[in-house]
């Protein structure tokens, strides 16, 4: 691109970034600053998106060091100069980690997690951490910030638990967003923002210095971005083992060489893809209207994949598929370790463990999510019924696979179009219907959501893919051809 080219923030892209940095039309300072000139004008005034609930207090001097060393040597990393936004779930140093909870608000560890560290090593920035629901549960709402907005209505949920990391990059207020998933929760709001995310394999990438880690095993971290390429991209710099999160032994050895080397857009072709039409989402209501808009940009997103060259299998069932996912139940256990892990672990943190933080004068004043979540009670028979289903499902799924030589199964990402705040709020407090949790039940699987179109309502929909163990490349190609056969991601007109 011609030097004298004015650099376009709107949609812009890691490779474009780059591009304007080598060609002197950008510099960090100057991209630095014109995110925070967004997060003010869009986040905090106009549409009031609500979605960031700090900034790193020193993002232009970092972002001065990384125009130094550039200047001194070029590009010091595969993510040089690329502004991040991290789920307020992580460590991220200079930062506090309040988990939109008034019982953290005054957390500051002062130290990078694991995967912050990596992507700061591969020359990223972190300009924000963002709103998600209350220590990790259910909607975006959090008694330290209130609730997000949706890019498209804000009189909609943005979804959760990774709302704020969703609004952002939808919004163009960071080049790439950071999401962290134990149900739906990069891939609902994913979804109703109109982005791509990705809960990856469980393994791949570590929970080490992230609330909601080891023992538990639902949790991960995953991109969320604009564009597949730049999913992938990112993804290449959080994979790694970490011996504090023992998950990660997993994945040892399991990870691509290149995740961004798997785009391809020829990868629909020939490609062998399961329809899974069984309605598997949340208090999903199938006879609605609100489904029946859904159901229709799904069944063009399926003429798509066909027109793309993939010979689609269409419908695939999976025996006992909705009894088997209705068997889901936490461990109070995990539950409670995960918990101390985190506060033993966060240099600072305010606690010691879960009945420390239930005795403090503000717990009574935590959300309505955060406050199930924590009151809620589980059984060991139920939780060993759980167990014994994830295996049998998994058993079943892949049989699916590979009675049909499968390469990816497809579904509706949510099944619901985005629900209103204020029904999330206040009774009937429905706020994440239709979100699928396939994946985070049988952890060990990949998947990632595309933008698949709009609803008549203009409100966005997502298709997932979804595949065998440790499947991320193939799954990240699969994404990546779809998206460039339809491109279907339109920015939202009230952050332009």
């Amino acid at each position: 691109m011609d030097a004298k080219t004015p650099f376009q923030l709107a949609e812009t892209t890691i490779a474009d970034i780059h591009s304007a940095y080598e060609s002197g039309r950008l510099t960090c300072r100057q991209l630095v600053e014109s995110y925070l000139a967004r997060i003010e004008a869009y986040d905090r005034s106009g549409p009031s998106f609500n979605s960031v609930i700090s900034v790193n207090p020193t993002a232009l001097e970092e972002a001065d060091a990384l125009d130094a060393a550039f200047l001194a040597g070029g590009l010091t990393g595969p993510l040089h100069g690329i502004p991040l936004v991290m789920k307020d779930q992580a460590d991220v140093k200079g930062m506090p980690t309040t988990m939109g909870s008034v019982l953290f608000k005054d957390h500051n560890p002062g130290e990078d997690c694991f995967v912050a560290a990596q992507l700061r090593a591969a020359g990223a920035i972190f300009i924000a951490k963002t709103t998600l629901g209350e220590l990790g549960a259910g909607d975006t709402h959090g008694s330290l910030f209130g609730s997000t907005r949706n890019v498209y209505d804000p009189e909609r949920t943005a979804g959760g638990s990774s709302g704020g990391s969703g609004v952002a990059v939808s919004a163009n207020l960071c080049a790439v967003a950071i999401g962290q998933e134990g149900y739906a929760s990069i891939r609902r709001p994913s979804t109703w923002n109109g982005v791509v995310g990705m809960r990856p394999t469980a393994g791949l990438v570590s929970r080490g210095g992230v609330y909601g880690g080891w023992p538990s095993v639902f949790g991960s971290l995953g991109p969320m971005s604009r564009t597949v390429s730049d999913a992938a991209k990112v993804l290449d710099c959080m994979v790694g083992y970490d011996p504090t999160d023992p998950v990660t032994a997993m994945g040892y050895g399991k990870a691509a060489p290149s995740y961004s080397a798997a785009l391809d857009r020829d990868a629909l072709k020939g490609a062998r893809i399961g329809i899974l039409r069984t309605s598997i989402g949340h208090g999903s209501e199938p006879e609605t209207d609100d489904f029946a808009k859904v159901q229709e940009v799904f069944d063009k997103a399926v003429a798509d994949l066909a027109a793309a060259g993939a010979t689609v299998i269409d419908p695939i069932e999976i025996p006992d598929l909705k009894a088997l996912l209705a068997k889901r139940a936490r461990s109070d256990e995990d539950d409670t370790e995960s918990f101390r892990t985190y506060v033993t672990t966060s240099r600072g943190a305010p606690f010691t463990d879960r009945d420390d933080a239930m005795k403090a004068s503000n717990f009574e004043g935590i959300s309505r999510g955060a406050m199930q979540r924590w009151l809620a009670t589980g059984t060991t028979e139920a939780h060993y019924g759980y167990l014994r289903a994830r295996e049998v499902l998994m058993a079943r799924m892949m049989k699916v696979m590979a009675d049909n030589k499968l390469d990816a199964i497809v579904h509706k990402a949510v099944e619901h179009q985005p629900s209103l705040i204020k029904d999330g709020i206040n009774p009937p407090y429905r706020d994440h219907s239709g979100a699928p949790a396939i994946n985070t039940f049988l952890v060990y699987v990949p998947s990632i959501v595309v933008p698949s179109g709009f609803t008549r309502d203009n409100l966005p929909t997502g298709i997932t893919f979804l595949g065998r163990p440790y499947d991320d490349a193939k799954m990240i190609s699969l994404a990546y051809a779809y998206e460039q056969a339809t491109m279907k991601r339109k920015a939202p007109s009230l952050a332009p």
